[in-house]
């Protein structure tokens, strides 16, 4: 009891103007922690007292040797803590129970995991740098950051974090703080600190502030020498210790002390971290600190080189720190102290407010109650999606743009642009080119000539937007950052003669270097290397998301600190986790089930699947190969025919561009827009009637039987030749050519046709026979060269074409089918559909080829009404009009043109879908939903006619494409 009033005494007459109101090592059951606290301090010798001020630093991957020599030093010398670092989780918690069960009082355990346990450990999550946190403005996402660290130390049994840093990082040679630091700008650095230590430290794991009293303004190193801080005492008390009052009042539980000489401080001589004057006269009786202070690590030259050996932790000790970190020789250090202690220059006072501000803090992480760390799922545990699901959204807020030149970002009116990638840095950016490709035709330009740079320069005249990004290793904050004197040169010439997009995946320093900026269109700083930081700042360069970071630090003379150029998204798509839009991943993965299982029951060779949600796709998946026997694996970019699919996402949208320009109404009739039906039986027929597959037509008609030899039944004399002429000119297939006049005799036949006797739902393609001769006389080009001007090029849908044999390599391309009824071949690159083939592949209602990335951008621009990529495609509203049932009834699920649900029946759909909800399916295996209500577009792709289309249509009898539509409404949190 006297030695608690003592203590309470000298802690509350340590508060002056700064302070903490309350202990921060107090637990919830003040009492209880008291008595578990005397408890053990009275039955402690004066050694384990002792013993208790030190921290011994392990690695759990050291030898049995040094194992030993561990545990001879935790047994003999009572030691109070552990320092992890390098190894890995398991063999840490493996070790840490080993060490834990041979100490009578549970040690208390600290890492360095500023950035998250990987600072010290493989296998773990790496989070973003503090610099690159710096950036965001939203300090709750620093908060959350500071929680998930946290609760990974938790698991581990970590319960001091040496973290934040809260050096200001005013000097940028500084060779060990940098990326270490939220920044420059003092307010800032508190404000980050404070979010990250109050979201640890309501995980369970304490913080610890440091290195103090500041080590952001040098250019020295303090584990390989002393260095100096030459500011006066009140530049140090307004900027250096600052973040510390504004911590150390919220709570702090620990500062460390850096090793610094400052001479207005302290003129001895003493490191900071051995003065006196420093660590008692400051941080404990100006600042009013309560909680635990460390050292930091005593190994450090600027510590080491200041004395002998043993008679550093007596000073440290002395000076005012509660704990020796990593002392260079406890027993050396053991044995000086407990010699202070015996000729009185310790009292037993200044042990005890050491030792139980200790225990306290055990307590209070729970080393009263403590259990031994379990290994199972525990690499699964340090590595959650969650963790990634943060990330992500870490680097939304960060990535800062700096230069925006004539509003080059985001990158618009794609139809315009040639663009190319450069790679620049010692570091890979594959991911980053793979991301940009995503949005439009990139290509990556490369160099294996000796004069790189100049055969760079060479490649790209072709190119009119240059995309450079410079990629350096992730692997530390510490890593090379700089542009080197050929780099620099070579985007000063390039930004001369080009549109140039400079993204740094470094730290911000790196834009010192810069001279000449004026011809830089567009300067991105992305700040690291990782593959989420790449992906993110791609969506930002094609505005799928806008840009919010804001510089930490200023950058020569150009860039200042706090500025950051806001863009607004131009609604792209974007690329994201589920759990982003209300989404579940593992429900998900019941989908990758139902798609194995196609696979493998050899429904289809192949499937691309793509959900979106809310603008933003999920879930992108490939599973199979090109063909059953074949090697090709399905990937991304790989092409379909999308068969029916053509309908909806080339003829469709032409047509509402008409309706919109007056050219056409829903009402009008055939007559109306091709003279020749004026006579026909057809001439009444409405193209809203005819899209609503009511209008009496047939469903289909085998063009191609009546050109095959009536014995052979093969490809007649009379329409086909193997080499091409002016008189057979349609290209059917590889090296066989159709009769060029033969085109015109489809129309004829379509026009000619009987009309089906009872008017009545019936689905059929001559709609889009009828309505591609119409557009196309209308605009004298050809439907290919009109969807892809009007629509694929401004999309970015650069995946997405006719007769893709003709500019694509058939690596990319999945075969449809091996034709043995007409063609005679496997049908790769050309069209499956017979009657398309017979248009020289251009059909209205076939022909079409796709990958899921870019169908999903067309359905997206029509769940945004019309709207995409910083462009309206089509007017508000007329996407609605073409998507309502005119003729709905229990027969007829079709709107204009789109498929819909079906009127009390699953139809086309899982049954789930919402009856605004629209898509079309093809005869390939092709299928693509949009549902309003829920902003989720759905792509699935597939080639079931392989090898034969006269195979069982498995998919459909399986449900296998409704199936999993089910899924993943199934997947959606509610």
């Amino acid at each position: 009891m006297r030695y608690l009033v003592s203590f309470i005494c000298f802690t509350f007459c340590s508060l002056f103007t700064f302070g903490q109101s309350t202990n921060p090592l107090l637990a919830h059951d003040v009492a209880a922690q008291n008595k578990w606290v005397d408890s053990l301090y009275n039955n402690m010798t004066l050694k384990e007292k002792v013993g208790q001020l030190y921290m011994v630093q392990v690695m759990s991957n050291q030898s049995e040797a040094k194992k030993r020599e561990i545990v001879n030093t935790i047994t003999k010398h009572h030691i109070g803590g552990i320092i992890y670092s390098l190894g890995g989780p398991v063999q840490q918690a493996k070790l840490n129970n080993e060490l834990q069960a041979l100490s009578e009082i549970p040690l208390l355990i600290g890492m360095d995991a500023e950035w998250g346990l990987s600072m010290r450990l493989d296998s773990t999550y790496a989070f973003p740098w503090n610099m690159t946190l710096g950036a965001i403005k939203n300090e709750e996402l620093i908060k959350q950051t500071g929680k998930q660290i946290g609760e990974h130390c938790k698991r581990l049994g970590v319960h001091f974090n040496f973290a934040p840093d809260v050096d200001i990082n005013t000097n940028p040679l500084n060779p060990i703080i940098g990326n270490r630091s939220f920044g420059e700008d003092r307010d800032n650095v508190t404000a980050k600190a404070l979010a990250f230590m109050e979201g640890m430290q309501a995980a369970g794991v304490l913080a610890n502030a440091k290195h103090f009293p500041g080590h952001g303004d040098t250019h020295q190193d303090s584990h390989k020498t002393l260095p100096s801080i030459d500011f006066s005492a009140k530049r140090i008390d307004s900027i250096e210790l600052y973040p510390y009052k504004k911590l150390i009042s919220e709570g702090l539980s620990s500062v460390m002390v850096a090793h610094l000489n400052v001479p207005s401080l302290d003129d001895s001589g003493y490191p900071s971290s051995l003065s006196k004057k420093i660590v008692t006269g400051i941080l404990k009786e100006k600042l009013g600190f309560q909680g635990l202070i460390f050292t930091d690590a005593l190994t450090m030259k600027g510590a080491a080189d200041f004395d002998e050996v043993g008679e550093i932790d007596l000073a440290a000790f002395k000076a005012g720190n509660d704990i020796m970190l990593m002392s260079e020789d406890v027993e050396k250090g053991v044995a000086k102290i407990i010699e202070a202690y015996n000729k009185g220059e310790i009292t037993e006072e200044r042990l005890a407010y050491s030792v139980k501000k200790i225990l306290q803090a055990k307590y209070k992480v729970g080393l009263n109650n403590y259990k031994p760390i379990g290994v199972h799922n525990l690499v699964q545990d340090l590595n959650r999606l969650e963790d990634d699901v943060l990330y992500e959204e870490l680097m939304e807020n960060a990535i800062t743009i700096v230069q925006n030149k004539l509003n080059v970002l985001p990158i618009q009116h794609l139809e315009t642009k040639d663009i190319a990638y450069v790679n620049l840095g010692d570091d890979s950016g594959e991911v980053f080119f793979n991301a940009l490709r995503r949005y439009t035709k990139v290509h990556k330009i490369e160099s294996e000539s000796p004069n790189k740079f100049k055969n760079l320069s060479q490649k790209l005249q072709s190119y009119n937007t240059i995309i450079i990004g410079l990629h350096r290793s992730n692997d530390s904050p510490w890593k090379p950052y700089k542009l080197t004197k050929s780099e620099i040169e070579f985007i000063e010439d390039v930004a001369k003669d080009h549109a140039v997009i400079l993204d740094l995946f470094v730290k911000p320093y790196a834009l010192m270097d810069l001279k000449n900026i004026d011809n830089i269109e567009g300067i991105i700083v992305s700040y690291q290397n990782s593959e989420i930081a790449q992906e993110t700042s791609a969506e930002i360069i094609f505005g799928a998301i806008g840009a919010r970071g804001t510089l930490p630090v200023s950058a020569g003379s150009h860039f200042v600190v706090g500025e950051g150029i806001p863009t607004v998204s131009i609604k792209r798509l974007g690329y994201s986790f589920p759990e982003r839009v209300g989404m579940s991943t593992e429900k998900l993965k019941r989908v990758d089930s139902v798609a194995k299982i196609a696979v493998d029951s050899m429904m289809t060779p192949g499937i691309q699947l793509l959900v979106a949600r809310e603008g933003k796709v999920i879930y992108n998946k490939n599973f199979g190969k090109h063909t059953y026997k074949g090697n090709e694996n399905v990937v991304w970019d790989d092409i379909y025919d999308l068969a029916s699919l053509t309908k909806i996402l080339s003829t469709l949208p032409l047509l509402m561009e008409l309706e919109e320009q007056g050219v056409i109404n829903l009402d009008t009739k055939l007559s109306a827009i091709l003279p020749e039906y004026k006579t026909s039986n057809k001439a009444n027929v409405t193209i809203k009637k005819m899209l609503s597959h009511y209008a009496q037509l047939r469903p289909w008609e085998p063009f191609y039987y009546k050109t095959l030899d009536s014995v052979t039944k093969k490809p007649s004399a009379k329409y086909y030749r193997t080499q091409r002429s002016e008189a057979f000119n349609v290209e059917v297939a590889k090296n066989l050519y159709l009769r060029t006049d033969y085109q015109d005799s489809l129309p004829e036949i379509i026009k000619d046709s009987e009309l089906l006797s009872r008017l009545r739902y019936r689905y059929s393609d001559f709609p889009y026979y009828i309505l591609k001769k119409f557009i196309e006389q209308h605009y004298d080009q050809t439907l290919d060269e009109l969807v892809q001007s009007h629509f694929y090029k401004p999309l970015g849908a650069n995946n997405t074409l006719y007769n893709p044999y003709k500019t694509i390599s058939n690596k990319k391309i999945v075969p449809s089918e091996v034709d043995d009824y007409y063609r005679y071949q496997e049908v790769r690159g050309y069209v499956h559909d017979m009657g398309a083939a017979m248009q020289n592949g251009v059909g209205g209602h076939a022909g079409v080829f796709s990958n899921a990335n870019d169908v999903a951008k067309i359905m997206q621009m029509y769940l945004q009404d019309g709207f995409y990529g910083g462009k309206q495609f089509l007017k508000a509203g007329t996407v609605p009009k073409f998507n309502t049932c005119y003729y709905c009834d229990k027969y007829n699920r079709r709107g204009v043109g789109f498929d819909k649900p079906q009127l009390g029946k699953s139809g086309p759909t899982c049954g789930c879908v919402s009856m605004s909800s629209f898509g079309h399916s093809g005869f390939t295996g092709t299928y693509t939903w949009a549902d309003p209500e829920k902003e989720l577009v759905y792509v699935f792709l597939a080639n079931r006619t392989y090898p034969s289309s006269n195979r069982k249509n498995l998919l459909l009898r399986e449900n296998i494409r409704t199936e999993i539509q089910r899924l993943i409404y199934e997947a959606i949190e509610e």
